[in-house]
């Protein structure tokens, strides 16, 4: 590797560590979903948390934008929110004598949609054009959202009353879904210290730029095309499962692609591994599976299918003969 390039990787590094020693000044513990967090973040990718209430989804959330200078927006989902209550609406200004569109608050670079199961279809369905298409129609006129557009939704996974399952469209334009469990006896220990004292500032890390920077990094990790099979051979074997109904999207296929990419960006490579591709393989594909009645009678589990995914397509390369392979390329 070039001087020039150590450098820059070493730079990369610096600003990923102050970013998680920021994060760590108000939010204890999970780790993994802050990596979660960051690679939607070099992705521009939307992130689905699901996690019971009290264990900082909304906090992290903030946090990012803070961290990151990201205009950030927040919508509480209700069962009497309207698709316009998101993407904005024209209305008639009496001083101008003219229509005039109003936008909502969907026009952010971060946007969380808090308890988004508890809005009807119907409102549900505003974010499906943002989301993909990074644009917003509104009563026939199209509006572009901002260059860096990122949706996080969270779900309590008790609730039960009061709530609408996400349609498979809606799912499929997550490519991440996370969960945030109770922390250890530690961790939770940590929380009440932390909370004990005056709450820390949190401070902007990442300028236009760097985000900018690093998401082109991201997006250049090298991937050998036996790593493209592997990816292209775990998505079509879930098509293939008796368990399931639905397999994996080419989506989803690609955003296992992003996502594998952002965390051996994140983990200071400059290749993807086949372990990269593994350790995301349960966030991508998980939420994405739609298990058969009789597999659900029986118990089975997305997770479970998606091990069995994983155990069945052969990986293509050890890591240290993958490695030797670019070298000697």
């Amino acid at each position: 590797m070039a001087e020039g390039e150590n450098a820059s990787r070493q730079n990369v590094e610096d600003l990923l560590g102050r970013l998680k020693a920021e994060i760590r000044e108000v939010v204890v513990g999970y780790e993994e979903q802050v990596d979660d967090f960051l690679i939607c973040l070099l992705t521009d990718g939307h992130l689905l948390m699901e996690g019971v209430p009290g264990v900082a989804k909304t906090t992290l959330a903030k946090v990012f934008a803070q961290i990151s200078g990201l205009s950030y927006r927040r919508i509480q989902f209700t069962q009497d929110l309207l698709p316009a209550d998101i993407t904005g609406h024209y209305y008639f200004n009496q001083r101008s004598g003219d229509f005039e569109v109003r936008k909502g608050p969907i026009f952010t670079n971060l946007l969380l949609a808090d308890e988004i199961n508890r809005a009807p279809p119907k409102t549900q369905s505003a974010l499906l054009e943002a989301m993909q298409e990074r644009q917003v129609t509104i009563e026939g006129n199209t509006f572009p959202l901002p260059d860096s557009f990122t949706v996080i939704a969270t779900i309590n996974p008790i609730e039960t009353e009061g709530v609408y399952p996400l349609p498979e469209a809606q799912i499929d334009r997550f490519m991440i879904k996370s969960s945030m469990d109770y922390l250890d006896t530690e961790a939770e220990l940590g929380i009440l210290k932390l909370k004990s004292v005056p709450q820390a500032t949190v401070k902007q890390v990442l300028t236009s730029k760097e985000l900018k920077t690093m998401r082109e990094g991201a997006s250049e990790m090298y991937a050998e095309t036996s790593v493209l099979r592997y990816i292209r051979d775990l998505a079509r074997a879930t098509r293939d499962m008796e368990e399931l109904e639905l397999g994996l999207s080419p989506r989803g296929a690609i955003h296992l692609l992003l996502t594998s990419k952002a965390r051996a960006y994140i983990f200071g490579r400059d290749y993807l591994i086949p372990d990269d591709v593994k350790a995301m393989a349960h966030k991508v594909i998980n939420h994405r599976l739609i298990l058969t009645p009789e597999a659900e009678l029986e118990g089975t589990t997305r997770s479970a299918v998606t091990d069995k995914v994983l155990s069945s397509v052969p990986v293509p390369k050890e890591e240290t003969d993958f490695e030797d392979e670019l070298t000697e390329e």
